[in-house]
């Protein structure tokens, strides 16, 4: 991970956005997961997209992160938080909300210390043990 301080701030460089954002809590837990799915998963790095604008009843929401194929379909949506905030019902809620919109296959919401990766099959979530690689979600 890049990191610089400037006027007394530290800064993160999102390799998905090209440019330094502000190294808070929750930017770092992002910029890890995109780099572990990138790394370690496959995903690459032109199919992601970071803070996308997602309007649902006329507020507009931010996902944190949206894996897409070649053909701009969302195959993954990631909701990331800070290491404190406990992965509880509300954010499974916020979540859900924005895959109303989105419409990903998958879905998955990380504190950076826990990951929960899941699909929506018959209206239930189906909870899977790993995090799918890209290769996986392709075929």
């Amino acid at each position: 991970m890049k990191i610089k301080i400037e006027k007394g701030k530290e800064y993160i460089f999102d390799i998905v956005r090209k440019k330094y954002v502000r190294n808070l809590p929750e930017e770092w837990v992002r910029q890890n997961m995109v780099a572990y799915l990138n790394k370690e998963k496959g995903y690459p790095l032109s199919l992601m997209s970071i803070e996308k604008n997602n309007k649902l009843s006329h507020i507009n929401h931010r996902c944190d992160i949206i894996c897409h194929d070649k053909n701009g379909k969302k195959l993954m949506l990631i909701e990331c938080k800070s290491h404190n905030i406990k992965i509880n019902e509300s954010v499974f809620e916020q979540v859900l909300n924005y895959q109303k919109k989105a419409q990903a296959m998958y879905m998955l919401v990380t504190n950076g210390e826990k990951h929960f990766c899941f699909r929506i099959t018959k209206d239930k979530p189906v909870f899977l043990e790993n995090i799918p690689s890209y290769t996986d979600l392709i075929n």
